[in-house]
C-alpha cells in the first residue's frame, strides 16, 4: 500500500474503530429522539468505517501475519479475555450490521428494529474493545512481529500519553 506505510496500519484501524464509537453512539441517541435522518447518517458512516477497517484489518494481516501481545503476568489472561471476546463478536457482527441495514434500508423498520437490539451492543462492545486491544498491543507493550512502526494520527498520539 503506498499512501500507508503497513505499520502505520494498526494505528488507523484503532481510529477507525474509535470513529465507528462514536457514530453508533451518536446513531443511538439520534434514534431515541426522532431523529431518524441523523441515525441513519451516523449508522451508514458506522458502517463505513467498520468496512474500511475490516479492508485494511485483512490487509495488514495478509502482509504482516500473526502479531503476538508482549505482556506478562497478569494482563495476559486479561488481553487474551478481551482478544477472544472482540475476535468472536466481530466475526458475528458483519452478518447482523448487513442484516440490520438490509432492514433499514428496505424500510421494514420492525424488523430493523427487533435485531438492532442486539447488534448495536454487539457492534459497540467490538469497536470499543477494537481501541483496547490496539493500546494493549501496541502502545501500553510491546508487540511480538509487529512491523517497524510508524506513529501518526491524533488517537495514536492520545494512546501514547496514557501508556
Amino acid at each position: 500500500m503506498k499512501f500507508l506505510q503497513l505499520s502505520s496500519l494498526p494505528g488507523v484501524n484503532a481510529t477507525l474503530n474509535a470513529i465507528t464509537t462514536v457514530f453508533l453512539l451518536f446513531g443511538f441517541a439520534f434514534i431515541r429522539r426522532g431523529k431518524i435522518a441523523w441515525h441513519r447518517a451516523c449508522m451508514v458512516s458506522a458502517f463505513i468505517c467498520s468496512m474500511v477497517f475490516l479492508g485494511f484489518y485483512l490487509y495488514f494481516h495478509f502482509h504482516a501475519g500473526i502479531i503476538r501481545f508482549g505482556g506478562q503476568g497478569w494482563i495476559r489472561p486479561v488481553y487474551l479475555t478481551i482478544l477472544i471476546t472482540h475476535t468472536t463478536l466481530a466475526i458475528t457482527t458483519v452478518p447482523l450490521v448487513i442484516i440490520t441495514l438490509a432492514y433499514a434500508l428496505s424500510e421494514k423498520f420492525s424488523s430493523h428494529r427487533r435485531i438492532a437490539h442486539w447488534t448495536y451492543p454487539i457492534w459497540l462492545y467490538v469497536s470499543v474493545t477494537g481501541v483496547i486491544v490496539y493500546w494493549l498491543l501496541y502502545i501500553a507493550y510491546t508487540p511480538i512481529g509487529a512491523p517497524a512502526p510508524a506513529v501518526s494520527g491524533l488517537l495514536v498520539s492520545f494512546l501514547s500519553r496514557l501508556a
